[in-house]
């Protein structure tokens, strides 16, 4: 299936909800850096989280929380590249074939830096 081009009035709806994501996700890792603080604080305070009958162990909400943390790291740093393409013209452009990506897939992943074709190709290459 042939691609078209975005028009300008397509990039700028999807750059307005590259912010809009990027401002919620930069608002909730600001929230995960202090509940990782309250979780540090409390597990450098306790005895023995170990064994704590009040529930898991707070190590496991550390490592929780930090990987919550880094995924969203992950997807603030795919959408700060897509920004980058919006400013430098290519933003809707297949990194992998340089063909543009359908605006239906754009629309549900703003931040993708490849068409539905390579998309699958490399995840297929992920898992062998």
């Amino acid at each position: 299936m042939v691609m078209t081009a975005l028009t300008s009035a397509d990039v700028r709806h999807l750059e307005q909800s590259l912010r809009r994501m990027r401002a919620e996700l930069a608002t909730e890792l600001a929230r995960l850096a202090e509940s990782l603080d309250e979780v540090r604080v409390t597990r450098d305070e306790a005895q023995d989280d170990e064994h704590d009958p009040e529930g898991p162990a707070l190590t496991m909400e550390w490592s929780r929380l930090s990987g919550v943390q880094h995924d969203f790291a992950e997807k603030l740093a795919r959408i700060d590249r897509a920004l980058q393409r919006v400013d430098d013209g290519t933003y809707g452009v297949c990194l992998r074939q340089g063909e543009p990506i359908g605006r239906e897939r754009l629309e549900a992943r703003p931040a993708t830096e490849f068409c539905i074709d390579c998309a699958l190709e490399l995840e297929a290459e992920q898992r062998r």
